[in-house]
């Protein structure tokens, strides 16, 4: 799948925590500029391109941008790359990082990572038991990693402003999926934890969020590919480009 205009992308998932073993999937997000004349016609053109073998999803500038103001942890985490994930680093990727706080408010963080969590959770009571196929047992394990890093991340973001992307003890993770692939019910602990610390614990965070630098930001990406001709233009701008 080629699309044009990738302003940012990086690898992110288990390889960005830290969590990935021999035969993890390596996971890549990124962001494109559609052609703004483009928007203005009869069909839009498609917010998102996902494929798998390679494993990517690139949303449009103001999906993403809507995804983060939302809080969605997974859309956030593409401005909190370490440096050397980034595999697309333009000169509008590098603006962006420089306002993802912009995207930051209280309510909107704790719901989204708490409320991620929370589907993790369901997902690991509706597999019972524990006595199910090695397959299922891997997926609930996985499902309890994601559990622990969202409630982690989420409330280190309430605190500090800063996203977390690698976790600090790789293993605690594994070790807790394992657990809970056992019993589901062991992962209930951790959520009612975090869910006090969220609500006993001040937020740096504002009431809502700067929606006005990052309306200014997608301003200048849509007037810079306002057209085809611009869009070649800028795109020779990228540092590097993906795989």
């Amino acid at each position: 799948m080629a699309v044009a205009n990738i302003l940012l992308s990086g690898i992110v998932g288990s390889t960005a925590y830290g969590l990935a073993r021999q035969g993890s999937d390596i996971d890549r997000l990124g962001m494109f500029a559609a052609p703004t004349e483009a928007l203005h016609g009869l069909h839009a053109p498609k917010e998102s391109h996902v494929t798998t073998a390679p494993d990517r999803t690139l949303h449009e500038a103001a999906k993403w941008c809507r995804l983060a103001l939302g809080g969605n942890p997974t859309a956030m985490e593409l401005v909190w790359l370490p440096d050397e994930l980034y595999e697309v680093r333009t000169p509008l990727g590098d603006e962006l990082i420089g306002i993802r706080t912009s995207f930051l408010c209280a309510k909107r963080v704790r719901d989204a990572y708490l409320g991620y969590a929370t589907q993790q959770f369901r997902r690991l009571e509706n597999r019972g038991d524990g006595s199910f196929s090695a397959d299922t047992r891997g997926r609930t394990a996985k499902h309890a990693r994601h559990l622990k890093r969202l409630c982690h991340q989420g409330l280190v973001l309430y605190t500090t402003g800063r996203l977390e992307i690698r976790v600090e003890d790789p293993e605690e993770y594994h070790a807790f999926g394992e657990r809970v692939a056992a019993d589901p019910a062991a992962a209930l602990p951790l959520l009612r934890h975090y869910e006090a610390a969220f609500d006993e614990t001040p937020t740096v965070l504002p009431e809502r969020p700067g929606e006005a630098a990052v309306e200014a930001w997608l301003r200048r990406v849509r007037g810079l590919f306002y057209t085809a001709d611009a869009v070649t233009s800028c795109s020779c701008s990228q540092a590097s480009s993906m795989p």
